[in-house]
């Protein structure tokens, strides 16, 4: 992503795609973005706990969805930053423009830190810098789910070295065969073999979005705000709707058509995007069902949240997660961050996200 707020390509829109990866290309010490897997935490301190890592909806534990690589210039404790995203699992928690089974967390560093050398790592497979990831949650003294990866409070009562966020993952963990491990004395690996509670691992690359004259994002932006509906534009009571107001109905609905062909003209060059960066820019919306500033809360330090990026329909291609009757699904995930990047020191800061389906007329 942009490392800087000043250089040449802020405002610009950078599109990221997934593409198969080796394990170390998504080892924290790369600081990559990626997909899937168990997350490659930024700082080794203050990782989020477990409640804080349950859907608000059914209570179970999220899952990693996918972090980014973000820093920018100008302040020192933004020289790295990451952001993190997870979902929740249950297709049944997916409702229109419902937020509540989604979680985003902000992590970042100054250039001089406990965990990283001052110096970038090479892109370089034998670089001894790349310190194997199991080595590198060992020597920070940081244990991890062995399920999950996310933080990880409990033990196995028997071995003690295989680790939990809580009893759901206890269960999946012992199901996917730690019960025959656990016994054995020579036993040493407590990771899960075949692990289908995470999603399918890639790198994500990323690449400026290339626009012709007739699609910029303020022409799509121009026309949603122009046509915005307000609290006093709509009844629910059909006796009462005057013609004023079923005029104003007709045009919504009509705006709700033309923001989704924007969307598909927009992606229509690049259709395999999954997504969209640009902090401090505008998102591309795919219907007129937008967040008002009241409903995108501040940072707790006090600042606004801006725009940062947006997460793809594409992507949910790419992660298996198609079930008859009901499935995990969206329009687009859409992300706001402190504008600020408030200084938290090690860590994890809670950052807002905005779900937004398709219109029923759309699908």
């Amino acid at each position: 992503m942009a490392e800087s707020e000043n250089d040449t390509s802020f405002g610009r829109v950078e599109l990221g795609f997934v593409e198969q990866t080796e394990a170390w290309l998504v080892q924290s010490c790369q600081f990559p973005s990626k997909v899937g897997g168990k997350p490659a935490w930024l700082s080794m301190s203050d990782l989020p706990n477990p409640d804080g890592l349950l859907c608000n909806k059914c209570r179970q534990p999220v899952v990693f969805l996918l972090q980014i690589y973000a820093p920018f210039n100008g302040k020192p404790f933004t020289f790295h930053r990451s952001l993190f995203v997870f979902i929740c699992k249950n297709p049944q928690c997916y409702e229109v423009n419902d937020n509540r089974c989604f979680k985003v967390f902000r992590s970042q560093l100054a250039r001089k830190n406990d965990f990283y050398p001052y110096n970038p790592p090479k892109s370089n497979k034998s670089d001894g810098r790349n310190t194997d990831e199991k080595e590198a949650v060992q020597s920070y003294n940081i244990k991890l789910c062995s399920v999950c990866g996310c933080s990880a409070p409990k033990s196995c009562s028997q071995c003690h070295m295989a680790r939990y966020c809580g009893r759901e993952h206890q269960l999946i963990h012992w199901k996917a065969g730690h019960k025959q491990q656990c016994s054995k004395k020579d036993f040493s690996d407590p990771s899960v073999p075949e692990n289908t509670f995470l999603f399918p691992e890639y790198l994500i690359v990323t690449e400026l979005e290339e626009l012709t004259p007739e699609k910029s994002t303020s022409e799509v932006n121009d026309d949603t705000q122009q046509y915005l509906p307000t609290e006093n534009n709509s009844s629910d009571d059909c006796d009462c709707v005057n013609e004023k107001d079923l005029e104003a109905f007709a045009k919504h609905e009509s705006l709700d058509i033309k923001v989704f062909t924007k969307f598909k003209e927009r992606i229509s060059n690049e259709p395999d995007q999954i997504l969209r960066y640009c902090r401090g820019g505008s998102p591309l919306w795919v219907c007129d069902k937008i967040p008002s500033k009241v409903e995108i809360p501040n940072c707790d330090c006090g600042a606004e949240r801006i725009f940062e990026f947006q997460i793809m329909p594409q992507l949910l291609n790419h992660l298996n997660v198609d079930h008859i009757g009901a499935s995990i699904d969206w329009g687009t995930l859409v992300i706001y961050t402190c504008k600020d990047s408030c200084d938290q020191g090690n860590k994890y800061t809670a950052e807002f996200l905005w779900k937004q389906d398709f219109s029923s007329d759309d699908v």
